[in-house]
């Protein structure tokens, strides 16, 4: 009887202790380490984020549609580095793409999505659109 408790008691430490994968929905916050591209970032623990209902322009040959969107994603992503890095951000998980966390993102109150939209280094993208094309835009 004593070994069946002592196996027991050993079972829950070890599944109290084992770590729950963030699921959409949840809530999170963190400091960003490093910006990818215009509309993803990783922050100091790992996690990748992706930003929710927004697209930035390619940084990388072969997945842009043409050179210019190549021009224009360095341009997004030199805005989204001034704006985040190193700072603190919440944000609220949506789902996941690619290995990544998507989520709305908060940056000093106000919604990064929106921001990027703003500042003109990102569009919307409405989930179930077709992505926005960055070719022809002014470089």
């Amino acid at each position: 009887m004593r070994r069946v408790f002592l196996s027991i008691l050993s079972l829950a430490a070890t599944t109290a202790a084992a770590p729950i994968a963030a699921q959409p929905g949840d809530d999170g916050s963190g400091r960003v380490a490093w910006v990818t591209d215009g509309d993803t970032f990783r922050l100091v623990g790992g996690e990748r984020i992706r930003i929710a209902g927004i697209d930035a322009p390619e940084t990388h040959r072969d997945q842009a549609r043409c050179a210019g969107e190549v021009t224009l994603g360095l341009r997004a992503k030199g805005r989204a580095t001034a704006l985040l890095a190193g700072r603190d951000v919440t944000f609220h998980r949506v789902g996941r793409s690619y290995n990544r966390t998507v989520a709305t993102v908060i940056l000093d109150g106000h919604d990064l999505g929106t921001e990027l939209v703003r500042i003109g280094v990102a569009a919307r993208w409405p989930r179930g659109r077709p992505k926005p094309v960055w070719c022809g835009h002014a470089s």
